[in-house]
């Protein structure tokens, strides 16, 4: 049987698998789904076209499905999807997605998501990430993989943040920031690439290599985008052990619109 506290209100119309945990107060609507051994605190309110996976934790007073804080949203049937075996702490706020963006605001697996972070409407977070308390995403922004936030950090609508990416403290950023590099600051800077945390997912040195000439290009060589982006495609027949790594930040620049962080 499902672990609803006595005081939970969990619309009839919801659907929780049998292993769910509801914590004292917590509020479910009619269009919510819940998977297998997810755990929600006291105090939640879920709400909306709110898909939540499987072995998630959620943390007291959070707010999940609530909509959009864009003044064109309509009631229309937009959706929050969340992944698996993420941890979602205090306070923190995930809203749908607005019609004419996709609609779906999308949490990948296995992130770690600190309090009072929030999310806004067709926000999309890949897996592994960690967001630091108080990062606050605006509309549409896209966060790769291991991308890791600092505390206090403000990021600005559209903006795309790369795979292995990591942003310092209190840092404003406004603008795209490619793949594997290290910024913070205000105005934002790179400050190079993120070393300690490639080291950490087990990066080789080749691929580490890599990482490091295409910082040396974006960066150090005083080049052109059209001419860095060039030099970085030339890497995979230099480094073909660093292939992907050199195809995934081809990519990124390939799809940036609001110009790269420098």
């Amino acid at each position: 049987m499902t672990q609803v506290h006595s005081t939970a209100i969990v619309d009839p119309k919801a659907e929780l698998d049998g292993s769910v945990a509801v914590g004292p107060y917590t509020v479910i609507g009619p269009h919510v789904k819940i998977g297998a051994n997810t755990t929600v605190g006291a105090h939640c309110v879920i709400e909306g076209r709110t898909t939540i996976g499987q072995d998630n934790r959620i943390f007291q007073f959070s707010s999940l499905g609530a909509v959009p804080q864009d003044k064109k949203y309509a009631g229309e049937p937009t959706e929050l999807v969340i992944g698996d075996r993420n941890t979602i702490r205090e306070f923190c706020t995930f809203n749908l997605g607005v019609p004419g963006a996709g609609g779906v605001t999308r949490v990948g697996h296995d992130n770690w998501i600190m309090a009072y972070t929030h999310i806004a409407h067709d926000c999309l977070v890949g897996d592994h990430t960690t967001l630091a308390n108080n990062t606050t995403l605006a509309g549409h922004v896209e966060l790769g993989d291991w991308v890791t936030i600092g505390g206090l950090v403000g990021i600005h609508q559209f903006v795309k943040i790369g795979a292995h990416a990591m942003v310092g403290f209190a840092t404003a950023v406004s603008q795209d920031v490619p793949p594997f590099m290290l910024v913070d600051g205000n105005p934002m800077a790179v400050r190079g690439f993120n070393l300690v945390g490639l080291r950490r997912r087990g990066f080789s040195p080749e691929r580490l290599a890599a990482v490091k000439q295409m910082h040396r290009l974006l960066y150090r060589q005083a080049k052109t985008l059209d001419e860095a982006r060039a030099g970085i495609s030339e890497l995979t027949a230099e480094m073909p052990d660093a292939a992907a790594e050199a195809a995934l930040m081809s990519d990124f620049l390939s799809s940036v619109t609001r110009g790269i962080a420098r």
